[in-house]
């Protein structure tokens, strides 16, 4: 009996222990591609800050520390490995989180895990190529004739890379609520009530994850206000509302017929 039941958890844990193996093999390879090429891959991360900072004299990105090029120009490696090898990761992870759904739940997760990295992705573009050249023209307009900005390669990779992940998870919103509408968890009244609520938390949001200006606060609560709408009308579309109703109307029917009879 011991034998029995405990074959089933170790042949679990053996498959998790394979789909891990080949995630972290994706990204090791995709890293040591990725390598090869990280000079071109920083450049164009700070495309956007170097262009903000084409006016400037002596515009310039430092490093402060004799090992701190090397460390960013292996961490901007591993970040775009982690990028690329995300497809795989995604497979993987489908792959063993499939045997144990029902089949109606099968349907649904390959399109919302597709669906997740394609938003993903529209988020961080967003935040690249939209966010980034406004929010540093705010920042580097604090120069003057004696102080001049000179980010280094470690601060700004931190910050991009924050920034960029805060703009992805963000554009995920969509997708979270209308699968949670889907579940049952939350409603279209209950969306639309709340609509002032959700703007007032998007705007709190903005202010702490984003940098402390005006400008890019607003640059990320307008586009989490416009998802939200897409949030409500994608909630009306896939939600459970018909199929709840239809249920209704089904045990209404059967309890006419049983007092009839």
């Amino acid at each position: 009996m011991n034998i029995e039941e405990k074959s089933p958890f170790t042949e679990h844990l053996g498959e998790l222990r394979t789909r891990l193996i080949r995630s972290f093999s994706a990204v090791g390879i995709c890293f040591f591609v990725a390598y090869f090429f990280k000079e071109k891959l920083f450049n164009f991360l700070i495309a956007p800050l170097v262009e903000a900072m084409g006016s400037q004299e002596n515009a310039r990105i430092i490093f402060t520390g004799l090992p701190e090029a090397f460390f960013t120009y292996l961490k901007v490696s591993l970040l775009a490995g982690i990028a690329i090898s995300t497809p795989i990761i995604f497979y993987e992870f489908w792959m063993f989180v499939s045997p144990g759904l029902y089949r109606e739940e099968k349907k649904y997760v390959l399109p919302i895990v597709i669906l997740s990295v394609l938003f993903f992705s529209l988020g961080a573009s967003f935040g690249y190529f939209i966010v980034f050249p406004y929010g540093f023209q705010f920042f580097l307009g604090f120069s003057t004739d004696t102080i001049q900005a000179m980010p280094s390669m470690k601060e700004y990779l931190s910050f991009a890379s924050k920034m960029l992940l805060a703009f992805g998870f963000a554009f995920e919103l969509p997708l979270v609520l209308t699968f949670m509408a889907r579940m049952g968890i939350v409603t279209v009244p209950f969306l639309q009530k709340n609509r002032k609520y959700a703007t007032l938390l998007f705007f709190i949001g903005a202010a702490i994850i984003t940098p402390p200006d005006v400008v890019t606060q607003i640059m990320m609560a307008i586009p989490l206000m416009v998802l939200y709408e897409l949030s409500i009308i994608g909630a009306k579309i896939f939600g459970r509302q018909k199929s709840v109703e239809s249920d209704e109307t089904q045990e209404t029917g059967e309890s006419k017929n049983d007092t009839e009879n």
